[in-house]
């Protein structure tokens, strides 16, 4: 599949001679996620993802945040009934390839998303947020039951941090016995987290019915993702990127990966080019200008409070040497 690269560069220059538009086919995306007033993460960097990598972007807005990089100070869901019929909305508007949920915030909106997944039969791809790096809660506590019972057993693929595997787990004995394999070691957490997470992807894909790329971000060390699929466990290792603050990192990671399957890809080629689209954003980021700061940033700089360094979807490409 050829590599997607920027649009703006390959553009030709306009001409009177055309008599008609020249109609670029773009296949269709659509987000369920929150609004990020920072625009780093939820519905604003799903879209910024879709456009980068060739897909039209649709959304649903399930929460409305307001926070910045520093952390969340409001958050208000949106009524379920409301969030439906925007996805009822696109449905009918647009013939969608694929669908990624963020932040859903409560059981009915999950109950209401999985009834319409299961409806339209599309390939969904669930990141099962729960609470954001400032630690505030994104999610409603009895909405995790309704992730387990309603959504996860629909979805295509099931792409959880370490924290989140861990509450997907907690309320079943077996599969947490099974994922620490039978030893006093804490859960998914600490040293012994590295080599829990082949067993972690595994037990959650057999329990649920689903795929899943158990994201190693947390981990201590170069992280580790793992994808287990009908069967099969797929590992991709890459260096920790410092400096750069991954806010939003596993909302762009979701996106880019159900961008790549509403373009076609198989799902293993879907994640390893979602792997390589957020890790060539983490490592070409944006420098921001903080509040009080009226200089504009330098790009290059590194300093502590000189500039905010987030990650550069505008200049992210899916490339694999990122990953191997």
């Amino acid at each position: 599949m050829p590599e997607i690269s920027d649009p703006s560069t390959n553009r030709p220059p306009p001409s009177s001679a055309q008599a008609s538009p020249t109609v670029e086919p773009r296949p269709v995306a659509l987000t369920i996620a929150g609004s990020d007033s920072s625009g780093g993460a939820g519905i604003q960097a799903d879209l910024r993802a879709f456009a980068r990598l060739g897909v039209f972007g649709t959304s649903a807005i399930s929460a409305v945040t307001a926070q910045n990089l520093a952390g969340v100070r409001a958050v208000t869901g949106i009524p379920a009934e409301v969030v439906a019929a925007q996805i009822e909305a696109v449905f009918d508007g647009f013939a969608v390839g694929a669908l990624k949920t963020g932040m859903l915030w409560s059981a009915e909106i999950i109950a209401r998303v999985a009834e319409l997944v299961e409806r339209h039969g599309v390939a969904a791809v669930i990141d099962p947020v729960m609470v954001a790096t400032s630690g505030a809660k994104l999610l409603q506590e009895d909405a995790i039951a309704a992730y387990r019972q309603r959504l996860i057993p629909r979805c295509t693929l099931l792409t959880p941090n370490l924290d989140e595997a861990r509450v997907l787990l907690a309320d079943d004995p077996a599969s947490a016995h099974a994922v620490s394999g039978g030893s006093d070691e804490p859960l998914l957490a600490g040293p012994a987290a590295r080599d829990q997470l082949d067993r972690a992807a595994e037990v959650l894909g057999q329990r649920f019915g689903c795929a899943v790329l158990l994201k190693g971000g947390h981990l201590d060390g170069d992280p580790v993702d793992t994808l287990w699929s009908a069967g099969t466990l797929t590992r991709w290792r890459h260096r920790r990127v410092d400096g750069v603050d991954t806010h939003g990192s596993g909302c762009m990671l979701s996106a880019a990966i159900a961008a790549w399957l509403a373009r076609g890809a198989t799902l293993a080629d879907a994640c390893a080019r979602g792997l390589g689209f957020v890790h060539s954003a983490l490592a070409h980021p944006l420098a921001l200008t903080p509040a009080g700061n009226a200089e504009a940033p330098d790009a290059t700089a590194q300093a502590p409070g000189e500039a905010v360094h987030l990650a550069g979807i505008e200049r992210a490409t899916s490339d694999l040497s990122h990953i191997s």
